[in-house]
């Protein structure tokens, strides 16, 4: 039985090549899926891409986010009838837009959606993340009903956090496939 195929859901500006999003996308099953402009992202847009990808997809999938790729997902469940698509999500890194200097550079994003996921999720959050303190990330998992990881102080889990393949990532997003 072949896995779940797994969508990976990039932040803003994207996932570089040092990205763990970036190197899962080079596994077998694994697909990013590319949004019209990642450097100024609009929400709307955003959901309808996300949309299009899955309608033209066989069979479930798996999410994996990260950074605003997070709120692109509780977005999309807010408002998409495809939910059912989705066996489960694992949401990265949310950044907290109820700052102003990202409101800012992101507007449209705000507010975030705060409604309980139709599907499995985990929110996994660092305890230094210079986008997202660590008790915003406890109240989006609350709100959006998804199990807490934290992932101790790696900043923003990104590159820079030296994660390379991040195999315990892998861990917690196929455990949100046997939870269904």
């Amino acid at each position: 039985m072949n896995p779940t195929p797994v969508l990976i859901l990039p932040g803003w500006q994207g996932s570089g090549p040092g990205h763990w999003q970036t190197r899962w996308e080079a596994l077998p099953g694994y697909e990013r899926v590319e949004q019209h402009d990642c450097m100024r992202p609009l929400r709307g847009d955003c959901i309808a891409r996300l949309d299009e990808v899955l309608v033209d997809r066989d069979g479930p999938v798996l999410l994996a986010a990260h950074s605003l790729g997070c709120l692109l997902v509780a977005a999309w469940a807010a408002h998409s009838r495809h939910t059912g698509r989705v066996r489960g999500a694992l949401l990265v890194a949310p950044p907290d837009l109820s700052r102003e200097d990202l409101r800012h550079a992101l507007p449209g994003w705000w507010p975030v959606p705060r409604e309980r996921l139709p599907f499995a999720s985990a929110v996994v959050a660092s305890r230094d993340d210079p986008y997202g303190a660590f008790a915003q990330a406890e109240q989006r998992a609350r709100d959006w009903g998804s199990t807490l990881h934290d992932a101790g102080a790696c900043g923003h889990i990104n590159a820079d956090s030296g994660l390379g393949d991040w195999p315990q990532g892998q861990s917690w997003l196929r455990a949100l496939d046997r939870t269904n």
